[in-house]
């Protein structure tokens, strides 16, 4: 994780030099699971040097911690080495600030994990524009208390000191940036639009891929296409769309790897992430991407963590199935539970390759249904529109006549209705 000259919210001091060392910690009704706040560091680069929770039904709401936890948790980080308090939730900013002041070192939440995240991962200069405009909405905040050395406030006319007035240049400054970052996205999403539009009037198929992170997608995305995506065990490793061609039942469609998901996605997140969202609620077909390998319980988890992202962004309403990927990580009576379990999913391996034939089928069954079938005669002057036929056609059968190329073909519903006037009367 990227370190920080000096703390945000209080005194504590994080050495630039210093491999961060991270206490977890979480406050819950019930004991959390923290695997998940481990994997994020390790990919951030932060090793962890212990964790605590707190069972309660609500944290404090000043403190996040109770007096009491603070005491055993501010020991324990010592005794542990820790530099840096690494916490599950995202922390209100006095939450932050206070409990920074009470333990003495860097506090960082969820949210700022994720980010710092994404900051080092974003290739694109969309998905640089993005992170930038997260960070700054979630900072915008935060701001409050930064420059507390330079407060001289009083109670009356006359003693606004400058470190109110650095504070509200500083928001202004923030606020004038973040205004600029949604103009440039909206320029990029207008020129994104321009280029789904033109593929939606060649009627070019598409396919997302969307799961939990870390499922495998870009694996499966290489595997099917033959692509070279960067693949590595790391949370996040993908977050700009990616896409590429795929040849399915003698039809190119285009096969998207988007970001992956997790617990509790920040929603600010969500909304900067647009660009890869869009990609998959503009799919003819999504594909939900599962680690197969996982624990019962974990598997149920992150399938309703996708889901509710998948819901709140409207992509759900697309149709979909269902990829239980990593088969060649399960043992063979677990192989037929996952089937029982979820009948008509398909289970694959983008390592073996097992299954991957039936998952073409599969998606090809599933774009079939959606095309319409038609019966042309398309002029020779009209090459191009053979060419596009050839192409996007399923179960295309021609017939070169004097007057013409007879074409019996299946199309997508947005194709057929553009070569309706090719279209033959039916027989009276």
């Amino acid at each position: 994780m990227q370190e920080r000259r000096e703390s945000r919210y209080g005194e504590g001091i994080v050495n630039p030099r210093a491999k961060q060392r991270a206490f977890c910690i979480a406050s819950a009704p019930t004991e959390p699971d923290l695997a998940e706040l481990r994997e994020l560091l390790r990919t951030a680069g932060v090793a962890v040097a212990g964790e605590m929770y707190q069972r309660r039904e609500e944290p404090d709401p000043n403190t996040y911690f109770g007096s009491g936890k603070i005491a055993e948790l501010k020991a324990a980080a010592k005794e542990a080495n820790a530099n840096v308090i690494a916490c599950d939730d995202e922390l209100l900013p006095r939450q932050a600030r206070n409990l920074e002041k009470e333990v003495g070192i860097s506090v960082v939440d969820r949210t700022e994990i994720i980010l710092d995240i994404f900051a080092g991962h974003a290739k694109s200069a969309e998905g640089k524009l993005q992170v930038e405009l997260a960070q700054l909405e979630y900072n915008l905040s935060r701001m409050r208390g930064l420059w507390t050395h330079l407060e001289r406030l009083g109670a009356g006319i006359g003693t606004r000191g400058p470190g109110e007035s650095q504070i509200e240049t500083d928001r202004r400054l923030a606020r004038d940036r973040i205004t600029a970052l949604r103009r440039k996205l909206a320029l990029v999403s207008s020129a994104r639009e321009t280029r789904r539009r033109e593929r939606e009037r060649k009627s070019i198929g598409t396919v997302a891929l969307a799961g939990y992170t870390n499922a495998g997608k870009s694996s499966l995305l290489n595997k099917l296409t033959g692509a070279d995506v960067t693949v590595k065990d790391r949370l996040f490793e993908t977050l700009d769309p990616t896409t590429r061609t795929l040849e399915v039942d003698g039809r190119t469609v285009l096969l998207t790897d988007t970001v992956g998901f997790i617990r509790k996605l920040p929603h600010q997140l969500v909304d900067a992430f647009a660009s890869t969202l869009e990609e998959a609620l503009s799919a003819e077909l999504v594909l939900h991407v599962v680690d197969a390998s996982m624990e019962e319980a974990d598997l149920k988890e992150m399938i309703q963590a996708v889901d509710d992202v998948l819901v709140e962004t409207g992509v759900i309403e697309n149709d979909s199935h269902l990829v239980l990927n990593k088969i060649d990580l399960v043992t063979a009576e677990r192989k037929e539970e996952l089937q029982y379990r979820f009948p008509g999913a398909s289970l694959v391996s983008a390592v073996s390759g097992e299954g991957l034939d039936e998952l073409r089928e599969a998606i090809a069954t599933k774009l079939a249904a959606r095309l319409v079938p038609v019966d042309l005669l398309v002029p020779y002057t009209d090459g191009d529109i053979l060419d596009t036929l050839h192409q996007q056609a399923a179960d295309l059968h021609r017939d070169d006549r004097a007057d013409g190329v007879r074409v019996l073909a299946k199309l997508p519903a947005p194709l057929a209705a553009r070569l309706e006037r090719f279209r033959v009367p039916a027989a009276v």
